[in-house]
């Protein structure tokens, strides 16, 4: 299904029945992220939204903004559209920042989240973010992108990982992808961030062991854990796709937290 928006259309992935569950891939990614984790939360009895971030995947590329605020309110519309509040949010990468501002700005449509490899914050000075901008420069953005996109996995790695990659990286290549990823790269994190406070859902963080997108993966984990008073569980030679490097063992720790939190509300 698509979901209007006031420039653009946001492609989402619908499974399942029963409370609603949405999944929010991080930038460079896609629905597909989630390909394997989607089955088992549909097994257990759960409504999965898989969504594809502004200009990535199968949504729209006319977008005037991709930043982190932008796909909030992509998630807002989405568990609007399909009335499924309160809904868990399952967000990755960036997509744990757009979820976290969710949490903040309607917190009566959340009633957990789900932080994995999450960017919560800006972790680079100016000059390093102008470097990252250069570096993703055409002509050799592409290929710079492609290099650090395949590093971001840790050591084990599901059957299809090498299709999967081929196939999320060739997605890039469609008109307007780009250039709506490099406007993407932009984003700053200091929103997402400056909201914390105002969080109050249950959060479960999940972070890769080796994820090379953090210094110290497990210090920011225990960070991101005690700042929104949640949990969080670190992924032994996962990197920063844990939900499709891990899918099973993200799962064990996934479900307890799901259904404790649902006990509760009984």
């Amino acid at each position: 299904m698509m979901i209007d928006r006031n420039s653009g259309s946001i492609a989402v992935d619908v499974t399942g029945s029963g409370p609603l569950v949405v999944c929010v891939p991080g930038m460079g990614e896609s629905k597909a992220s989630f390909r394997h984790l989607t089955p088992l939360l549909v097994n257990a009895g759960y409504r999965v939204a898989v969504m594809d971030l502004r200009g990535h995947g199968d949504s729209s590329t006319e977008f005037s903004t991709y930043d982190d605020s932008a796909a909030a309110s992509d998630i807002i519309e989405l568990i609007d559209a399909l009335e499924g509040a309160p809904a868990t949010i399952i967000g990755n990468s960036m997509g744990a920042a757009a979820a976290v501002l969710v949490a903040a700005q309607r917190p009566e449509i959340v009633n957990r989240l789900v932080l994995i490899g999450p960017f919560l914050r800006d972790h680079s000075s100016q000059l390093v973010q102008l470097l990252m901008r250069a570096a993703l420069s055409k002509p050799w953005g592409p290929w710079v992108w492609r290099s650090y996109y395949r590093s971001l996995f840790g050591q084990t790695v599901p059957p299809d990982h090498d299709e999967h990659t081929r196939s999320t990286l060739e997605l890039l290549r469609r008109p307007g992808r780009w250039k709506a990823f490099q406007k993407t790269s932009q984003t700053s994190h200091s929103h997402a961030e400056a909201s914390l406070p105002k969080v109050s859902a249950p959060t479960l963080v999940i972070m890769g062991e080796v994820d090379r997108d953090f210094k110290d993966p497990e210090s920011e984990a225990k960070w991101a854990a005690e700042t929104l008073y949640g949990e969080y569980r670190m992924m032994l030679g996962a990197g920063h796709y844990p939900m499709g490097e891990q899918t099973k063992a993200v799962f064990t720790h996934l479900l307890p937290f799901l259904r404790r939190d649902e006990n509760k509300q009984i």
